[in-house]
Parts: structure tokens; C-alpha cells; sequence
């Protein structure tokens, strides 16, 4: 599933638009940095409540398909534009991390 094919079925909005036919491979669910720094699988969607600079330097690193955030948090104008610098695709919805990461899981195994 590409993050196009994820932005069609579920009510995402887009924060930062990065390579939107980039595939998924699956969801990773983490609020602690250091340990989505080391856990987090290249090409996943990984669902966040961790909307800050760091979050996109730990998205980068290991090469994270797209951030979704979840829960209503927003990102500050400065850390918008330095996703959209880097081309980091940055998701958002007002849905908790759970139900979101649900939603993702059951679009790519369908």
C-alpha cells in the first residue's frame, strides 16, 4: 500500500507532502524517541503523538515511510516547514493512536 492508497480510504489530513507513492510495509506505534530511534522499521507509518523537530530527525533516520499524528497534535509553523525541507510526508487526524494505527493495519493486510 502506497501513502496515497492509505490518504484515499482513511480521513488523514496532510501536514507535509513528501513522496505520497511511497509503500507502506506497516504500522509502528511509539511516543518515546529513542526508542522509535531504534525500533522503528524503514517504511512504516508510524502513529504519533510526538509532534516536535526531533520527531522528524527520528522519521529521517530510520527511514520512516510517513509520520501520522494522532490524537489532534499539531506541528508549529518552523517544524512544517522544515518537513516539508526535508520531504517528509506528516499526517495528521484528530483519532486516537490506537484506533488510527487499527485503521492503517487493517488497510494493509486487506
Amino acid at each position: 500500500m502506497t501513502i496515497d492508497d492509505l490518504l484515499k480510504q482513511q480521513p488523514l489530513t496532510t501536514i507535509s507532502e513528501g513522496d505520497t507513492s511511497r509503500e507502506i510495509s506497516q504500522v509502528f506505534c511509539c511516543d518515546l524517541l529513542s526508542v522509535a530511534m531504534s525500533k522503528a522499521p524503514a517504511d512504516c507509518a508510524w502513529v504519533t503523538v510526538m509532534g516536535n523537530v526531533n520527531t522528524l530527525a527520528v522519521a529521517s533516520l530510520t527511514d520512516a515511510a510517513c509520520v501520522v499524528l494522532a490524537e489532534g497534535t499539531v506541528l508549529d509553523e518552523a517544524v512544517i516547514e522544515q518537513a516539508k525541507v526535508q520531504g517528509l510526508t506528516v499526517l495528521a487526524t484528530g483519532e486516537p493512536v490506537f484506533d488510527t494505527a487499527l485503521a492503517i493495519h487493517q488497510q494493509l493486510n486487506a
